[in-house]
C-alpha cells in the first residue's frame, strides 16, 4: 500500500449536519443496542475512521488496545484530523468532529470518495457514550490532545508539542450508565479486524489484549482471494487458485473472489465499503445473475450440459460455493438503519456486466475448472428435486396431521407471540416437560436420540430424516427459501438439553440446523436455549436450586451448619419431578433463558464448520483451546 501525504484534508472538508443532543438518550437508535453489540460497535465506528484514511491511500497500520479497565486505544498512522478552527462555530474542527452528530470528512466533498462508518455519526458517537475520551492528533509534526467526558468538552485542544509521529489516537472508556455489561471480546473483535484486513490488502492492524496479553497482527497482501483460502481452509477445494476479478465498472470498485469446495454448505461474504453486509442486496443479486449466466454458456460450449438439459439456476450453484464480494462506491444507500442491505439498484448492473465479463474470459483461460462447477451444480440440482419431494412429504403430513415421531404435546393457544416450544432431548425428560408445563402457551417437542448433522448432508437426505421433518411440521413456516415467519406457530423455540457431552452434542447438532436452513430464527430473535439447574441444595425444610457452581458455595456457605447441607447433582433432566421441571426451568418467573443471537456470521459460520464438519485437525485444535471455558459439563 503506497502511503501519501499531504494537507488537503483541513476544515473546509468537514460540513455539519446536526447535533448531538440525542445520543445519550437513545442509544439504540444510533448503535443498534446496548448489549455486547453495541457495546463492540463502538470499537468499529473509531477504527472505521482510521481505515476511510486507508482506502483514501494515507493510511497503512491501525493498533488497536484493550486495557485491564476495558478502556480502548485505537491509533493510526494517517493524517490526524484537522484541528484549525472550523467555519461552524469557530472551535476546533477536531472537536466538531468529535461533538456534532453526522459531522465527518465523509460529507465533504474533498475528504474521501470512500467511507464505512455510521453514516458519519461515528466517532461522536462514541464520545456521546464514553465516560471519557481523549483524542490526541499529530499534525505536521505537533501533537495536540482534548479530553472530553460523556460527550462534553472538559478541556481545551492543547497547544501542543513536538511530535515524532503522524496520525489520530482515540483513548475512551464505554460508559457504565449505557452499556449492560462493559467487557469486551477479543475474539469479536479479532474477526471483524480479520475481514478488515483481508478486505484492504497492505493494511496491518494488530490488537492487544492487556487483561490476557494476547496480541494478534493482521496483514495480508493477497487480499480477497486470500479471504476465501482462509474461509475454506479446512474443506477441499474442486480447483486452485480461486477465480479472482478485480476491477470498475460505472465507478463503481468491484473485488470478487470465489472457489467450489467438496461440502454441501453455501459460504458467501457481501461487502459494501467495507460494511459486512449481511443480508446482500444488489451487489449479491449482480454476482448470482452473472455467475448462472456465464456458468450455463460455459458449460453448453463444453458439452457438459446436453441440449436437452435445462439450465443451471442460482439455487443449484450455491452448493460447496465460497465467496466473497467487495464493492466500494461514493454514495451506498443500506437498507436498515445496521446497514445490512445494499440498496442501490445502479450496483446490480455494473456487479453483473463486470462479473459476467471477468467470468467468460477465465472460462476461456481455465477451461478446466468448469466440469467440477457444472457437475457439482448438476448433482446439486438433482439431490434439490429428491428434496422437492421429500419437502412435499413433509408438507402434505402437517396438512393431514400426520402422527409425529416426537409425539408434539401442542398448547391449546393458537396465538403464536404468546406461545412457546420446548424442543426436549429424550422421551424421560419430556414426559416430565409435558406434565409440569403450561399447556396454555406451552408446546413440548421430545426428540429421540440425534438428529442429522446437517452440516455433511444434502438437502434431500436431511429432509428424510424423521427428527427433522417432526421438528419442520411443528414450527410451519418452512425452511430455507420457502421459511415463512408469518407461519411460524411459536414466538419461542427453546432448546432444552442436559448438561453432559450428549445434551452439549444434541444442542449444538439442533443450532447447526436452525442456523443453516432457519437462519431467520436467530436473526429475529426466536431462538433460546434452557438453563436448567445443576443443584438442588437442601437445609432443613429449605429447599434452593443453583445455576453455577459459585451459587452452591454461596448456599453451602450461608448454611449455619454446612455438614448439614443436602447437595443433589442434576445430571439430566429426566431426574427433576414435573414440578420440580416446571419450577425451575418452565416457569416464566423463575426460569433462565439464553437467547441465541447471530452477532457476527464470519465467526459463526467458522464455528460451525469446525465443530460440525468433517476436518478432525481442527475440531480438535478448537477443543483444546477452548477447554478451559467449559464448565458443569458431566462427561
Amino acid at each position: 500500500m503506497e502511503i501519501t501525504h499531504t494537507n488537503d484534508y483541513g476544515a473546509e472538508s468537514i460540513k455539519v449536519l446536526e447535533g448531538l443532543e440525542a445520543v445519550r438518550k437513545r442509544p439504540g437508535m444510533y448503535i443498534g443496542d446496548t448489549s455486547a453489540r453495541g457495546l463492540h460497535h463502538l470499537v468499529y465506528e473509531v477504527v472505521d475512521n482510521s481505515v476511510d484514511e486507508a482506502m483514501a491511500g494515507y493510511c497503512d497500520k491501525i493498533q488497536v488496545v484493550i486495557h485491564r479497565d476495558e478502556s480502548i486505544t485505537v491509533q493510526d498512522n494517517g493524517r490526524g484530523i484537522p484541528t484549525d478552527p472550523h467555519p461552524y462555530n469557530g472551535r476546533p474542527t477536531s472537536e466538531v468532529v468529535l461533538t456534532v452528530l453526522h459531522a465527518g470528512g465523509k460529507f465533504g466533498e474533498g475528504a474521501y470518495k470512500v467511507s464505512g462508518g455510521l453514516h458519519g455519526v461515528g466517532v461522536s458517537v462514541v464520545n456521546a457514550l464514553s465516560e471519557w475520551l481523549v483524542v490526541t492528533i499529530a499534525r505536521d509534526g505537533i501533537e495536540k490532545s482534548q479530553r472530553f467526558e460523556r460527550g462534553i468538552p472538559v478541556t481545551e485542544l492543547s497547544e501542543g508539542v513536538t511530535a515524532d509521529w503522524q496520525g489520530t489516537r482515540i483513548d475512551y472508556l464505554p460508559d457504565k450508565e449505557i452499556f449492560e455489561d462493559v467487557h469486551h471480546s477479543l475474539d469479536t473483535l479479532k474477526s471483524r479486524f480479520m475481514e478488515l484486513a483481508f478486505l484492504n490488502p497492505g493494511l496491518k492492524i494488530s490488537v492487544l489484549d492487556e487483561r490476557t496479553n494476547e496480541s494478534r497482527e493482521y496483514f495480508f497482501k493477497g487480499g480477497i482471494g486470500a479471504f476465501v483460502k482462509y474461509i475454506d481452509r479446512d474443506r477441499t477445494a474442486l480447483f486452485e487458485p480461486p477465480v479472482v476479478l478485480t476491477g470498475t465498472r460505472d465507478d463503481i470498485a468491484i473485488d470478487v473472489a470465489f472457489e467450489y469446495n467438496d461440502g454441501y454448505q453455501e459460504h458467501i461474504y457481501t461487502y459494501a465499503n467495507l460494511i459486512h453486509t449481511i443480508e446482500g442486496g444488489t451487489h449479491l443479486v449482480g454476482l448470482r445473475t452473472a455467475l448462472t449466466r456465464a456458468l450455463n454458456e460455459a458449460a453448453r460450449s463444453g458439452k457438459i450440459l446436453r441440449d436437452k438439459e435445462e439450465n443451471l439456476t442460482g439455487d443449484d450453484l450455491k452448493e460447496g460455493l465460497t465467496c466473497v464480494l467487495s464493492v466500494k462506491l461514493g454514495e451506498p444507500q443500506f437498507e436498515g438503519q445496521t446497514k445490512t442491505k445494499l440498496g442501490n439498484s445502479e450496483v446490480r448492473g455494473a456487479v453483473d456486466s463486470f462479473v459476467y465479463e471477468g467470468l467468460l474470459s477465465v472460462f476461456e483461460e481455465r477451461p478446466e475448472i468448469v466440469r467440477p462447477i457444472a457437475e457439482k451444480a448438476i448433482r446439486a440440482r438433482r439431490a434439490r428435486e429428491a428434496a422437492k419431494k421429500a419437502r412435499e412429504l413433509v408438507r402434505k403430513g402437517a396438512m393431514s396431521g400426520m402422527s409425529l415421531p416426537g409425539k408434539l404435546a401442542d398448547c391449546s393457544s393458537k396465538k403464536a407471540e404468546n406461545t412457546e416450544l420446548y424442543i426436549v432431548e429424550g422421551d424421560s425428560a419430556g414426559g416430565s416437560a409435558k406434565q409440569g408445563r403450561d399447556r396454555k402457551f406451552q408446546a413440548i417437542l421430545p426428540l429421540r436420540g440425534k438428529i442429522l448433522n446437517v452440516e455433511k448432508a444434502h438437502m434431500d437426505r436431511m429432509l428424510a430424516n424423521k427428527e427433522i421433518q417432526t421438528i419442520i411440521t411443528a414450527l410451519g413456516c418452512g425452511i430455507g427459501n420457502e421459511f415463512d415467519a408469518s407461519k411460524l406457530r411459536y414466538h419461542k423455540i427453546i432448546i432444552m438439553t442436559d448438561a453432559d457431552v450428549d445434551g452439549a452434542h444434541i444442542s449444538t447438532l439442533l443450532l447447526t440446523f436452525f442456523y443453516r436452513h432457519m437462519p431467520e430464527l436467530l436473526s429475529q430473535g426466536y431462538l433460546y436455549l434452557a438453563q436448567p439447574p445443576l443443584y438442588r441444595v437442601q437445609y432443613g425444610k429449605e429447599i434452593n436450586y443453583c445455576y453455577t457452581d459459585k451459587e452452591l458455595r454461596e448456599h453451602v456457605d450461608r448454611a449455619p451448619d454446612p455438614s448439614k447441607v443436602s447437595v443433589q447433582r442434576y445430571k439430566g433432566l429426566g431426574e427433576m419431578n414435573p414440578e420440580q421441571l416446571w419450577e425451575t426451568t418452565m416457569d416464566p418467573a423463575n426460569r433462565i433463558l439464553k437467547q441465541v443471537e447471530l452477532d457476527d456470521n464470519f465467526l459463526a459460520d467458522e464455528y460451525f464448520d469446525i465443530l460440525m464438519g468433517d476436518k478432525v485437525e481442527p475440531r480438535r485444535e478448537f477443543i483444546i483451546a477452548n477447554a478451559h471455558e467449559v464448565k458443569n459439563l458431566d462427561v
